[in-house]
């Protein structure tokens, strides 16, 4: 446990610093960075060359913290995590204070709520959404493990969380677009 405390104190260092971080997710490793940063964002897409046009999620540590991010979270959306069986992102309408080049063309933001302890602790302390994007070159395959992470995107951040090293990774979490006027549409199972 207290590996893990410390772990989260270096990360907190590193992202508030504008840094971007490696870190095991509830689903894949991922690249991540304070959330309300734009120019940590942009470090991310250009480590990942990945064009700004494509989103990037965030992470939240519970439904408190979903609600200060969503200008209006569909009541559907509570149903669905409740009963969710695996990680679920969903895409919402109208995010609000996060940095702009995290927002879609079209007004929304996958937000994810992580159960996940070690993620949960460090949004906690960090106070602010989590941006988790698989930890792979645009294009590439996403590593289903810490070994299949390439030098490149090793090299490329700022910090590598020294957890869960072993662990082979879930798949990527099921992605839902809720929609202010009622419309939900499953984009990944």
């Amino acid at each position: 446990m207290e590996k893990m405390e410390q772990e989260v104190r270096n990360c907190i260092d590193v992202l508030k610093k504008g840094g971007i971080i490696l870190y095991p997710t509830d689903t894949v490793w991922g690249i991540g960075c304070d959330a309300t940063n734009a120019n940590a964002v942009d470090k991310i897409f250009q480590l990942k060359k990945r064009e700004e046009s494509k989103a990037l999620i965030c992470l939240v540590s519970n439904f408190k913290m979903l609600e200060q991010y969503v200008e209006d979270v569909p009541e559907t959306a509570y149903d669905i995590l409740k009963y969710a069986k695996k990680p679920t992102t969903i895409i919402y309408d109208k995010p609000v204070h996060i940095a702009e080049n995290l927002v879609s063309d079209d007004d929304s933001l996958g937000i994810r709520v992580v159960r996940d302890t070690f993620c949960s602790d460090l949004i906690k302390k960090l106070k602010r959404p989590l941006v988790s994007t698989s930890a792979n070159v645009s294009g590439q395959p996403t590593p289903q493990s810490f070994d299949q992470i390439t030098p490149q995107i090793l090299k490329g951040v700022d910090y590598v969380v020294n957890l869960q090293r072993s662990k082979k990774s879930l798949k990527p979490s099921a992605i839902i677009k809720l929609s202010n006027d009622g419309q939900v549409s499953v984009i990944r199972k």
